[in-house]
């Protein structure tokens, strides 16, 4: 196959223990690294509020200060939702063959497809780093940019989960451009225009991460931040996401149905580049 899956490697290995490429060194570790007993609270905001100017405040300030939020009220159905979560986890329980089918090339540049690694690995002695994550990436937007190439057939509603829920992010998305433009006080449109207008891309990556014997010594994604103008993320009910806040590492609050918000570094670094794209992740 070419690439060791996470979900493969750590088949055979004694219960309780990880490879050591998957061990992160101390200062990394999130058994050591994040502060226990509390709950990380990102601001939430209702996006469905009817007072917008205070919205446009929300989410101003939250964007400049926090760079992370959570919307809840955004109108998504949350059928959608778990039809989304329900497709990918159906996608990774299949076959491993049926899966190498969608895998990305080795020898492509292009993100879409099956795959593991994402993030540039770094070796720690003789040792390769990795991250407990195995991936799909789909490009879901505009239709011309589509490569169903990577899109699997099985599950057999993989492509109508997709389209429905990107359908309705659609008017999430529209919504929150215009209010970080009236937010930095610009003109409405001017921040849509500014990412490419009806062309710009939305990419979904779904994450699947196999259960950890030891989630302590282990990252399912390394520290980063996000190279897209904004990623929007469908978190599940297993705890996972963490972010940095003043030097120090926390798990963020799990909201039943919110999307949290990350303002990605073409947003924070200038706004006026016509490439930008737009992130979906979806774990699983």
């Amino acid at each position: 196959m070419g690439v060791e899956r996470v979900e493969v490697v750590i088949a055979p290995k004694p219960e309780g223990t990880i490879p050591d490429e998957f061990i992160r060194s101390e200062n990394e570790q999130p058994g050591i690294t994040t502060v226990h007993g509390k709950v990380l609270e990102v601001p939430t905001i209702d996006f469905s509020d009817p007072d917008e100017q205070k919205l446009i405040r929300q989410i101003a300030e939250a964007s400049r200060n926090w760079g992370m939020y959570q919307i809840v009220n955004h109108d998504i159905p949350s059928e959608a939702i778990r039809n989304l979560q329900a497709v990918g986890n159906e996608f990774f329980e299949l076959p491993q063959e049926e899966k190498e089918a969608y895998a990305k090339p080795l020898d492509s540049d292009s993100m879409e497809g099956y795959g593991t690694k994402l993030f540039k690995e770094f070796s720690d002695g003789n040792v390769t780093k990795k991250g407990w994550v195995d991936h799909m990436f789909n490009k879901i937007w505009p239709p011309s940019v589509i490569n169903y190439r990577f899109w699997p057939k099985n599950p057999p509603s993989y492509r109508e989960a997709n389209e429905e829920y990107a359908k309705h992010m659609h008017k999430v998305v529209e919504k929150l451009f215009r209010l970080l433009s009236l937010g930095l006080g610009l003109e409405g449109q001017e921040l849509k225009k500014a990412s490419g207008g009806d062309d710009l891309i939305y990419l979904l990556k779904i994450n699947y991460y196999p259960p950890c014997p030891r989630p302590d010594l282990a990252l399912g994604v390394v520290a980063h931040t996000d190279m897209s103008i904004v990623t929007i993320l469908v978190p599940n009910d297993v705890q996972g996401l963490q972010a940095s806040r003043d030097g120090h590492w926390y798990d963020v609050r799990y909201i039943p149905n919110a999307l949290v918000i990350h303002i990605g570094d073409q947003m924070e670094v200038h706004i006026y580049s016509s490439l930008f794209d737009l992130t979906f992740l979806v774990f699983v």
